[in-house]
């Protein structure tokens, strides 16, 4: 039984349509702003006389909206929520799924080792946020091009590419909690509320210009205002997300060989 192509069969659906959904949504913010782009001053004074709060609040960085890749940076950060929750919910239900659909035992009599059983799933769970990222790039991309063909790429593929950075550590995250917890009733409320907690710690976070928050939420791992202005990223915050990823993924093995896991 190769488990690796069973996941990933059981997830094509959701593959196509987090996918599509997310380059859809992209692809609507991109025909927006070359529908403003004519009146973009007017915009920009518009944005300008929003209260300071709201501004930071929305991640709306004015002096850079007037360019695609500068208003992409700042409705992608909703692009990336999607993405983050698709990553969650993946991680939660690619082992918690077993037990709650009782076939745990049947799967842990064959064979194959816990340690196999759970590196087939992690790579059917990255083999589908890479797929996802594809597809999303396959579609975005030349949907910008025919919008607009004159813009920054680098900093364009720079600020897309951030959505699957944010997805590995979420999917690490979701991998932790399903090893980790008993039956999971409901995996989307779980990835939900998880997702939606760091949403809102991050935007509270800009508000208060508290730094600190920067290394407990993953959505404030990439500044997309310094990444239009510098092209880059910031080292010590890549740095951190690897770490998060490895030490996730250590932990769920540790946990899940160790797991008593009960037969139905």
């Amino acid at each position: 039984m190769n488990i690796f192509l069973h996941e990933l069969k059981a997830y094509r659906k959701s593959i196509i349509i987090w996918s599509c959904s997310m380059a859809a949504l992209a692809s609507f913010y991109i025909i927006m702003f070359s529908g403003i782009a004519s009146d973009i001053e007017t915009f920009k004074t518009l944005l300008k006389n929003m209260p300071e709060v709201v501004r930071k609040l929305l991640s709306i960085y004015v002096d850079s909206i007037s360019t695609l890749e500068g208003f992409y940076s700042f409705v992608f950060v909703y692009i990336v929520l999607c993405g983050a929750i698709q990553a969650m919910n993946l991680g939660v239900s690619i082992i918690s799924k077993e037990v709650r659909e009782k076939t745990a035992d049947f799967l842990l009599t064959k064979p194959v080792s816990r340690e196999k059983i759970l590196t087939s799933k992690l790579l059917a769970a990255l083999a589908s946020l890479v797929i996802t990222n594809i597809i999303y790039f396959a579609i975005t991309i030349p949907m910008t091009l025919t919008v607009k063909s004159e813009f920054n790429m680098k900093i364009f593929l720079m600020i897309s590419i951030t959505l699957f950075f944010v997805q590995l550590m979420f999917m690490s995250l979701g991998v932790v909690v399903s090893v980790s917890a008993g039956k999971i009733k409901s995996v989307i409320s779980i990835s939900l509320s998880t997702v939606f907690g760091f949403f809102i710690v991050s935007m509270l976070g800009s508000v208060f210009g508290d730094k600190a928050v920067r290394y407990i939420s993953p959505f404030k791992y990439f500044d997309y205002e310094y990444i239009v202005r510098n092209a880059a990223y910031e080292t010590p915050f890549i740095i951190v997300g690897i770490v998060f990823v490895i030490v996730s993924i250590a932990a769920s093995y540790l946990i899940y060989v160790r797991k008593d896991i009960h037969a139905v």
